[in-house]
């Protein structure tokens, strides 16, 4: 049977004290081994308590929860309608080269009074933004201890464009924590309820069928044209769609290639490479801007 995504499922499961008495793990922290390790799954009369969950075979414990490391307890949930104590403001900074200086979103940061500032020099191609992660994840540990949280940037383009932004919108309303952005279009303080939050995650779900449409329709062009797509012809459009949809799960280049098969040709039945998956991707995204941008 499957089970729910994990982010969400060890929401809901650790909202309720773990009524294993060789547990008896509080609320917000995972389970616990009999020697002092977090579990690498959550117990079942624990997950059982959620109705959603009651049918489910298993709640493995996220990584964030650092599976088989040492247990420690977390901040406990807030309790339901409770005012938040407080209110913490992140910054997050961060430029697309090396070359690229930081030293304007610092200084901004700085003088708008965040608390912590997380800062990288990475693409927004990046599929995952390891300074950008932590924030969220610190965020979200804050906020779910009671206080109200805020997540600082320079400029909306600095946490990316188009989905990224809006998946990332998506994530920190769930975790009911605001945005605020010191210049550009977007210049204001955010509230998690807020218009922002909601277009935001409305676009979303229309630029990416907006761009899968534009990228079939220019492989098919492509083909007819006698051009292949991909590294070596071995990628097709399904193998493209699925490598999106792992993408947006996150998942690393090695870890997408093994659950990708390809299906023709002499290496029908193998796996692609990850730099065949890279290009691919690549491509994809190319394609994807230069479409947004005709």
């Amino acid at each position: 049977m499957s089970t729910p995504a994990t982010t969400e499922a060890h929401r809901l499961v650790e909202t309720h004290t773990c009524p294993m008495s060789t547990c008896a793990a509080p609320a917000g922290s995972p389970c616990r081994t009999g020697k002092g390790k977090v579990a690498i799954q959550y117990h079942t009369a624990r997950f059982r308590l959620v109705p959603q969950l009651a049918k489910t075979l298993n709640v493995p414990t996220p990584p964030v929860r650092k599976p088989g490391s040492a247990w420690v307890e977390l901040p406990r949930p807030r309790a339901a309608g409770a005012k938040p104590a407080g209110h913490v403001r992140l910054g997050y900074a961060r430029a697309s080269t090396a070359r690229q200086s930081l030293d304007t979103q610092l200084d901004s940061l700085t003088e708008a009074g965040v608390t912590r500032i997380f800062s990288e020099k990475i693409s927004t191609r990046a599929t995952r933004r390891p300074e950008l992660d932590k924030a969220v994840t610190l965020a979200g540990e804050i906020r779910a201890s009671g206080a109200a949280v805020t997540l600082v940037v320079h400029e909306h383009k600095r946490l990316g464009r188009g989905i990224d932004l809006a998946t990332l919108a998506k994530d920190l309303k769930a975790s009911d924590i605001g945005l605020e952005f010191l210049t550009g279009e977007l210049k204001g303080s955010h509230d998690p309820s807020g218009v922002v939050f909601t277009v935001l995650a409305a676009l979303s779900g229309m630029e990416r069928e907006y761009i899968r449409d534009r990228t079939l329709e220019g492989h098919e062009s492509a083909r007819k044209r006698g051009k292949t797509i991909g590294g070596a012809g071995v990628t097709d459009n399904d193998m493209l769609s699925m490598a999106l949809h792992l993408r947006d799960q996150e998942m690393s280049l090695r870890d997408i290639a093994k659950r990708l098969v390809i299906t023709t040709g002499t290496k029908k039945g193998q796996h692609p490479s990850p730099a065949t998956v890279m290009r691919m991707l690549r491509e994809h995204d190319e394609q994807a801007a230069a479409a947004a941008s005709a």
